[in-house]
C-alpha cells in the first residue's frame, strides 16, 4: 500500500520573497538613509514600518524587517544558554541591535554607534539578499568585493559543490 504524505505550506503572507539588488546611497546631514524605491517595492507593505539593524559578521550592518528579526530571534532563543559559546554569540549578535522606524520620506536614522562600527560616514552601499539588507560603507564594500584570495569559481565550488544534487545534476 502506498504512503500518504502530507505537505503543509506556510501561509503565503508569512513568506518573504528573497531580496535582491545593490544600491548606492548617501547619508544626509542628520545621519538618515533613504531606502531606494526599487528596494522598498520588494518588501511586503505591512513590513515596511518597523526594522531592526544590528552588527554584521564583517564590518557592516544588517537591516531586517521587524518580522524577519522576530524569526531570527526566535531561532536564537532556542539556543542552550547553559553553553558559554551560545551566551557569547547571543550577546555579540544583539550588541547594538536597534529597532528603527521608517519616516514619511522613506528614511531611517542610522544609529551613530552602529555607523561608527561599520565605518559609515556618508557613502553607503545597500546589498540586499535573502532576508536582509547589508549596510556597508562604500569604501569597505568595494574593498571586500576586490579582496585578493580565492577566486569566485573556487569559492563557488567549495561552497556549492558540496550540496546534494538530484539525478539531473541540479542543486536540490
Amino acid at each position: 500500500m502506498g504512503k500518504l504524505f502530507l505537505h503543509l505550506h506556510p501561509n503565503k503572507e508569512d513568506l518573504m520573497a528573497a531580496l535582491i539588488g545593490e544600491y548606492e546611497c548617501r547619508l544626509d546631514e542628520k545621519g538618515r538613509l533613504m531606502l531606494p524605491a526599487t528596494l522598498k517595492k520588494q518588501l511586503p507593505a505591512k513590513d515596511i514600518k518597523r526594522f531592526v539593524i544590528n552588527r554584521g559578521f564583517e564590518k557592516h550592518l544588517n537591516l531586517y524587517t521587524g518580522k524577519e528579526w522576530d524569526k531570527i530571534t526566535e531561532e536564537i532563543g532556542r539556543l542552550n544558554l547553559y553553553v558559554q559559546k551560545n551566551r557569547e554569540f547571543v550577546r555579540k549578535f544583539n550588541n547594538g541591535a536597534t529597532e528603527l522606524e521608517i519616516d514619511g520620506s522613506s528614511r531611517i536614522l542610522l544609529p551613530k554607534s552602529l555607523g561608527a562600527y561599520a565605518g559609515i560616514n556618508k557613502d553607503v552601499v545597500l546589498f540586499a539578499h535573502t532576508n536582509r539588507i547589508e549596510v556597508w560603507a562604500k569604501a569597505e564594500y568595494d574593498k571586500a568585493m576586490k579582496q585578493e584570495g580565492e577566486d569566485f569559481a573556487k569559492l563557488a565550488e567549495d561552497v556549492m559543490g558540496k550540496m546534494p544534487t538530484d539525478n539531473k545534476g541540479d542543486v536540490s
